[in-house]
């Protein structure tokens, strides 16, 4: 209890400083630049100067002009956040401008008014200097920027289309091979000379148990690693009941991650060997990485065209016998593009000549080429087994112009490289070889999508038909966009580039639109609409159904109430996006022209929608009428309204019919109705006898209301009968038929009791002849007349 005391002494004793600190005004201070340039305006005037003198000039090197670039890009991006600089304070003088106005052309302005539009004004225009400045520079570095990169591509399409002596002109043959006695002769040197130096024995002495153990392991790895792995690999997915696929791919990285271990031992033990010199040691150098595309070209080979497997099965549904080919094909494919890179390091290490250059590589390119050549083929004929249904025919579409396409680029570039234009061919050529690659990389992860929604999803059979994996399909094919724009000679500054533009959004007249802007307008919308939706829910389950609402009545309100909530949150989250949509009023106009003509009959039945769910004539669960269609209102929709006959067929209504043509409503308000059932009986029957009958069984029914007391009815005398007419109101006319014919049973069973005839149709036939029939014995089979003489034309 003195624990408590004490706590509310001290509480009180600190409550005024507490006041103090809350009442105490803090100061928000903005900093504002006003009327002023920038501090490094000289450095940038200088930085520009350079640049555009080596724009001019055009004699700096490519990596020179990246790094120019690359400071450019970085004084925009500064120029680009000063352009935000006192914003807050322009937008509030602004505002205040606004709200002055402008000045009268006539006169008899207010001094004070005037004197004050002033003074705003002078200060806009001191605020607004620093922006005005960001913006110019901006522009300038964005200019500049643009200047590199022409510089830079004209510079790379010259390279490509570079062309020198024809591999297959005989006059540089003795020069190449010179070169490459040269070359060799120059790897020898060097390798004897490091064999000689004392050094480099101490050092690969000190270095022998080492070398060992990387070789060691570089054997094993390289030669048993993948056999012995796959062995592992199975034993362990087989332990796995659901998820084997993910399993098997994720075990069969260990196919590249083992191999790769080895080759990057091997080159690690030629290093620490240090014998190789300046030319092999560039070869050893580069080993692991092109070594690694033999090792991927036997990893997709595995993955994606497995041998003796049905096409059923199949993960690309080929045949066995096209499988086999294509795997094959894999391989070639790696250990091509491994060669290929081997010969250009080669070559890059020994000064050749651009004829000895194109000469060496020539064969490379060849083999390179072949082996594209051959891949096309067999996709080409893969196609034919894909031509079932509609997605097949479309997969065999996509692989025929695949493999089409490799056929051209195998043609082309050893075209282009019989011509002389060597660096065209390796430009075709190895690109093409990459993409193959990659697009069987792509493959691979969109296969190990599909099996990992169909592990976590637990929809094993219909995963492959799922729209979720078909989406994060597509976004990979997105994502690799940029890897195949640089495989083909885009430069990681064009992609940037590209980028930048995209972040910077377009402009659709005096409204620009950014990805941000898109964003923030995405995540308010769809914040908006689920809180609609979470309202009507609210609404359709807990409060509207406590009120004396009817059905009808509930359902229009939860609507209406949806397209209000989605038209104020498109509202709130273009605002709060920023969006300016007054400079789209003229291009909404004009489209409002064509939309008023194209779509007049949607417009005329959302309006015609808007006027059911306000008016109310028909409601959700009335029976209706229209058209010669009968049935239960299902649905109302903003378009349409859904009647379901009662043969328990769905009728779709526009709802401009009904509004414009007449509605019967049955049920409408409430569900009273009335029946009539007509019944005939036999002539000389008492009448007043059938009409008390007739009455007992109607007030006897338990649907029929009593007030107003039904009523029997003499309509007629008929051809036949006595006609009489049962008319009551029913509480509910949904059931008129049943309660129809419950009345006819009862009145059928009644009449039997009461013996009262229920007549029927009677019909005289009068015969002409009727001596001819003999009903009471038989007569023999009338003999055929004979025949009239010509002539005789008695009857």
């Amino acid at each position: 209890m003195r624990f408590i005391r004490l706590c509310l002494v001290l509480l009180l004793a600190a409550s005024p400083v507490w006041a103090q600190d809350d009442d105490t005004p803090v100061a928000v201070v903005q900093e504002t630049v006003v009327g002023e340039t920038f501090a490094d305006e000289a450095k940038w005037d200088s930085f520009t100067a350079r640049v555009e003198r080596a724009i001019e000039a055009g004699l700096a090197s490519n990596s020179v002009l990246a790094g120019l670039r690359r400071e450019l890009v970085d004084w925009r991006d500064t120029f680009l956040m000063r352009q935000s600089m006192n914003g807050s304070r322009i937008a509030t003088v602004s505002a205040q401008l606004v709200a002055l106005g402008a000045a009268p052309e006539a006169g008899g302005e207010d001094a004070r008014i005037a004197t004050r539009r002033g003074e705003l004004t002078a200060q806009l225009n001191d605020l607004s200097v620093p922006v005005t400045l960001a913006i110019e520079a901006h522009t300038q570095a964005d200019g500049l920027i643009g200047e590199i990169d022409s510089l830079m591509r004209n510079r790379q399409t010259e390279n490509f289309l570079a062309r020198s002596q024809s591999p297959l002109n005989p006059s540089g043959w003795n020069a190449t091979w010179e070169s490459l006695v040269a070359a060799t002769r120059g790897i020898k040197g060097e390798v004897e000379s490091e064999v000689s130096n004392p050094s480099r024995q101490t050092k690969f002495v000190s270095n022998l148990p080492a070398i060992l153990v990387l070789l060691a392991v570089a054997v094993v790895f390289l030669i048993r690693g993948r056999a012995w792995f796959r062995v592992v690999a199975d034993a362990i997915v087989s332990r796995f009941r659901r998820g084997n696929a993910v399993v098997q791919f994720v075990l069969s990285l260990g196919q590249i991650i083992i191999p790769l271990i080895g080759l990057i031992a091997l080159a690690q033990a030629l290093e620490l060997v240090g014998m190789s010199g300046r030319r092999l040691g560039a070869i050893v150098e580069v080993l692991p990485a092109y070594g690694f595309l033999a090792i991927v070209g036997h990893w997709l080979a595995g993955q994606l065209t497995p041998y003796n497997m049905d096409a059923e099965m199949h993960p690309l549904g080929m045949s066995p016998q096209i499988s086999a080919r294509t795997h094959k094909r894999f391989i070639m494919l790696g250990y091509a593009m491994m060669l290929f890179g081997f010969a250009q390091t080669f070559i890059s290490s020994n000064n050749f000549s651009a004829t000895s250059e194109a000469l060496v590589m020539f064969p490379f390119g060849f083999l390179l080429a072949w082996v594209l050549y051959l891949f096309g083929k067999v996709q080409r004929s893969s196609a034919a087994d894909l031509s079932d249904d509609a997605p097949r025919q479309f997969r065999a579409g996509l692989r025929s112009a695949y493999g089409t396409g490799l056929i051209i680029a195998a043609l082309g570039g050893f075209l282009l490289a019989c011509l002389g234009y060597a660096n065209a061919f390796e430009g075709v050529t190895y690109p093409a070889a990459l993409s193959v690659v990659v697009i069987a990389v792509l493959m691979l992860l969109q296969r190990l999508v599909v099996d990992g929604y169909a592990l976590f999803s637990k929809a094993d059979g219909a995963a492959s038909e799922a729209l979720i994996p078909v989406l994060i399909g597509i976004a990979l094919v997105l994502l690799f966009l940029p890897v195949f724009a640089l495989i083909w000679g885009a430069n990681v500054t064009d992609i940037t580039e590209l980028w930048t533009r995209f972040g910077e959004g377009f402009s659709i007249g005096d409204t620009k639109i950014s990805p941000s802007n898109f964003m923030l307008f995405a995540v308010v919308f769809v914040a908006g609409y689920a809180a609609t939706r979470m309202v009507q829910g609210a609404l359709r389950s807990s409060v509207l159904p406590r009120t004396k609402m009817d059905v009808g009545g509930q359902n229009a309100v939860v609507s209406g109430l949806g397209y209000v909530g989605i038209f104020l949150a498109a509202v709130v989250a273009i605002t709060t996006a920023g969006i300016d949509l007054s400079g789209l009023a003229i291009v909404a106009g004009a489209l409002s022209v064509g939309i008023g003509f194209g779509l007049q009959n949607i417009v005329s039945n959302f309006v015609a929608g808007i006027i059911l769910l306000i008016e109310r004539p028909i409601s959700q669960g009335d029976w209706i009428e229209v058209g010669g269609q009968m049935g239960y209102v299902r649905d109302i929709s903003v378009r349409s309204t859904r009647i379901e006959t009662f043969d328990r067929t769905d009728v779709i209504v526009p709802n401009a019919d009904l509004v414009s043509n007449q509605v019967t409503n049955w049920t409408r308000g409430n569900s009273v109705g009335r029946v009539i059932v007509p019944v005939g009986v036999a002539y000389g029957t008492d009448t007043d006898r059938v009409t008390g009958i007739l009455q007992e069984i109607a007030e006897a029914h338990p649907m029929v209301l009593l007030n107003p007391r039904p009523s029997v009815v003499f309509q007629e005398f008929g051809a036949d009968s006595l006609n009489f007419e049962i008319r009551a109101i029913l509480r509910d006319v949904n059931y008129v038929l049943t309660v129809k014919s419950e009345m006819n049973h009862a009145i059928a069973k009644r009449f039997v009791e009461e013996g009262i005839e229920i007549p029927f149709g009677q019909r005289d036939i009068w015969l002409r002849n009727p001596e001819a029939l003999d009903f009471g014995a038989k007569r023999a089979a009338r003999k055929p007349s004979a025949p009239k003489p010509k002539g005789d034309t008695k009857s």
